[in-house]
């Protein structure tokens, strides 16, 4: 009956600290990465907005080139979606919510699997001297379960921050080459 009581108060203890815990960690996250790439605002935004092209860049889609993808919709308007369902990168979607031709592309990012959750992508193109800056921005809210999360893995900017980096120079080598 002592072993029982001392577990239960362990357990009483830790669900405690974990919800005490989990309001005084961050509510919300972001990360942006930005480079120039010398190459016109359209062949830029069109390498964004279309998503049978943005998949030929995606870091994601180049860890798991087997992940099942589909795409719908009319390409670079609102309401254009690339998903996909993976084992290494699980499944979600992307849905265009607006567009700034040649300007901003603005996403609806949904993960379904291993944990559902919604976040606001955007990618901003302003002209830069030779060329355009390329802003990757991803922001949302954490539950519970990713503030800890993130206190574990060092927060969502250590997690993602070298995909944003790779994707942003497969987005810039892929532009410069004119595709």
């Amino acid at each position: 009956m002592k072993f029982l009581r001392i577990f239960i108060g362990i357990i009483v203890v830790l669900a405690i600290i974990i919800f005490v815990g989990g309001l005084l960690l961050p509510k919300t996250y972001s990360v942006n990465r930005t480079t120039i790439i010398n190459a016109s605002d359209s062949v830029i935004y069109k390498n964004i907005v279309d998503f049978n092209e943005f998949y030929k860049w995606n870091p994601w889609a180049k860890m798991e080139p087997t992940a099942k993808t589909t795409f719908s919709g009319t390409v670079g308007q609102p309401g254009h979606t690339y998903a996909w369902v993976g084992k290494e990168t699980g499944s979600g979607e992307m849905k265009i919510l607006k567009v700034e031709p040649l300007k901003q592309v603005d996403i609806d990012l949904f993960f379904k699997e291993p944990f559902e959750s919604h976040a606001d992508t955007k990618f901003d193109i302003t002209p830069e001297a030779g060329g355009n800056k390329v802003t990757w921005t991803m922001s949302g809210e954490n539950n519970i379960i990713s503030k800890w999360m993130c206190l574990v893995m060092g927060g969502m900017d250590k997690m993602i921050g070298k995909d944003f980096e790779s994707g942003l120079a497969n987005l810039k080598q892929k532009s410069e080459n004119g595709k």
